[in-house]
């Protein structure tokens, strides 16, 4: 069984209502939520925030934290999640941001950096990647990694 299959079994025998904010990803997360029979019953949605302006104005990042830290930092990530979360009314959350390649990269944020944050009634966590390989491996691992991430919290 796929991640994606698991987590919407977990999610409708548990109860839960899922959202998502994804930047570097654009959407691959729900697309393959979205791609599972019943997911209707426990995804609300997602955002696709690639631009900073709509991690500000419709996600509600503070624009000190991207100015300070970035819109690739844990600390938007976690915004970004929490934002989403609100935004859709959902009790758990992810929200993935990165830099996919093959350019964007610095020495302190290389190609393949991606936060992503989860959040739900049972606590938050915010982990740091950096994935190798093209811009389409580094989006397919980041995508795996927050559902990965979601099932870990939805265990507990």
């Amino acid at each position: 069984m796929t991640r994606e299959a698991q987590l919407v079994a977990r999610l409708t025998q548990r109860g839960g209502w899922l959202a998502l904010a994804e930047s570097c990803t654009g959407g691959l997360v729900a697309a393959r939520l979205t791609a599972v029979a019943g997911a209707s019953a426990v995804f609300a949605g997602g955002v696709v925030a690639y631009h900073n302006d709509v991690k500000r104005d419709l996600l509600t990042v503070p624009a000190a934290v991207l100015e300070a830290q970035g819109a690739v930092s844990p600390e938007t990530a976690l915004a970004m999640a929490h934002g989403v979360q609100r935004l859709l009314h959902a009790n758990l959350a992810a929200a993935i941001t990165g830099i996919a390649g093959p350019g964007g990269g610095t020495d302190t944020k290389p190609v393949g950096l991606v936060f992503i944050a989860v959040t739900s009634p049972v606590g938050v966590c915010v982990e740091r990647f950096v994935f190798g390989g093209t811009r389409a491996a580094v989006r397919a691992q980041a995508a795996e990694a927050a559902l990965q991430m979601l099932l870990a919290q939805t265990a507990r």
